[in-house]
């Protein structure tokens, strides 16, 4: 049996298929009885140089941009329902405007919230 190098290895692993080079890992698992932990950036690599994966945000933060003055109790009501805040530091943060109300929340979560505070009168913005 001929020997190979390491760069020859590596090379015919280039060229093989994400596919292949997955069933390759399974077998060499089984062969040897370990686990590789790390297939997924064997498997990654190649890929990630084709063209970058767009990974879709899972938490967003609610900051409350302004309020209709007409209804700044019923925005500030709202406010205190989402965070748990007492009168005075809801009051404060209605006021100052431009400040985050919730942050690393769902996005169900962050659009339930942006509705709630549209609904009583105030700007929102989901980032």
């Amino acid at each position: 049996m001929a020997t190979l190098t390491k760069d020859q290895i590596l090379d015919a692993i280039a060229s093989m298929t994400v596919l292949e080079v997955s069933e390759l890992v399974k077998a060499m698992e089984e062969k040897f009885g370990v686990t590789a932990a790390a297939p997924v950036a064997v498997a990654a690599g190649p890929a990630a140089a084709a063209g970058p994966a767009a990974e879709e945000k899972t938490e967003f933060t609610v900051v409350l941009k302004s309020f209709d003055e007409a209804k700044k109790i019923p925005v500030i009501k709202e406010v205190r329902t989402i965070t748990g805040l007492g009168l005075k530091e809801a009051k404060d943060l209605v006021e100052a405007g431009g400040k985050t109300l919730k942050e690393n929340v769902s996005k169900e979560e962050a659009a339930k919230i942006k509705q709630q505070l549209e609904a009583a009168g105030a700007v929102v913005e989901v980032q």
